[in-house]
């Protein structure tokens, strides 16, 4: 699914676009296809660096595993988690999301305007489980537009050049920005260095060390990709989509105990759709 969402005098609020987005995803739910079989994830994705990443175990909670086993993962299988990808113009965040959703390297970049999402369907421990991932404008002239859309978010990926260590020094205001609109103990933060074919391994090593040290200051998991050659996105997105259900399903059984998936599936659909946040 892809959506783009250009501010205009006519538009709608974010409000009234979240509550119309959750009538689309409740009443398609009987319809969506089966999960893709490179979108299945059976065991955790590992870090990229251990030193700048905030989960070190080598798996899944055993809560979590369990439950999942036993069909307890409640309401999880139906939400969508929401990501935003926010950073500096031209870091190359539109071409992060679509090599990854899409497969794709588009030379002829284009500015995102506003923002643009997204849809991913993941299988995790057999049960289904979505990332909505938001693609935010990086000019300045567009952040009151982008920031709109922060609001509800569970992951904030925050991008710079790996060549330009100006947009790593920029790192701190784009968090700020974020976590004005959310809670910043329940949102899960990524540090990710892009362009990474296009840095020697010298330049590299140096900014690497830089980016870390503000990766384990801010509390958020370093990773480094190239978009062009595709190293290291799936490998991220996995980890992304692998940690926030885990965040999840940690949440519902807190929540609810012990709650068999189809106890809750009636009680879900027939909830008033703006009591979601997407």
């Amino acid at each position: 699914l892809y959506i783009s969402l250009h501010k205009t005098e006519k538009s709608p609020s974010a409000e009234h676009l979240h509550c119309s987005l959750m009538s689309v995803r409740v009443s398609a739910m009987s319809v969506l296809p089966p999960v893709r079989r490179d979108r299945v994830i059976a065991q955790l994705p590992q870090y990229f660096r251990k030193e700048a990443a905030q989960h070190t175990k080598e798996d899944f909670n055993n809560k979590v595993k369990t439950a999942c086993q036993e069909q307890r993962t409640g309401t999880v299988g139906f939400k969508i988690s929401k990501v935003i990808v926010v950073g500096d113009l031209a870091v190359g965040k539109t071409c992060l999301i679509n090599r990854f959703c899409k497969d794709a390297f588009d030379k002829n970049y284009k500015a995102t305007i506003g923002v643009d999402f997204e849809m991913e369907r993941f299988e995790v421990l057999g049960v289904p489980f979505s990332l909505q991932l938001w693609d935010t404008a990086g000019q300045e002239r567009f952040k009151c537009i982008a920031s709109t859309y922060y609001r509800g978010a569970q992951v904030v990926i925050i991008a710079f050049d790996v060549t330009d260590v100006a947009s790593l020094g920029h790192v701190r205001q784009w968090l700020e920005d974020a976590l004005k609109e959310n809670d910043p103990t329940a949102v899960q933060l990524f540090l990710v260095g892009t362009k990474k074919d296009l840095s020697s391994p010298a330049q590299y090593s140096q900014i690497e060390q830089d980016a870390i040290k503000i990766a384990q200051e801010i509390s958020a998991e370093y990773w480094a990709v190239s978009s062009l050659t595709g190293e290291n996105v799936k490998e991220f997105f996995f980890r992304v989509a692998s940690l926030a259900f885990e965040t999840n399903v940690l949440a519902e059984l807190e929540k609810s105990g012990s709650r068999q998936i189809g106890d809750v599936v009636s009680e879900y659909l027939n909830k008033p759709l703006c009591n979601h946040t997407i």
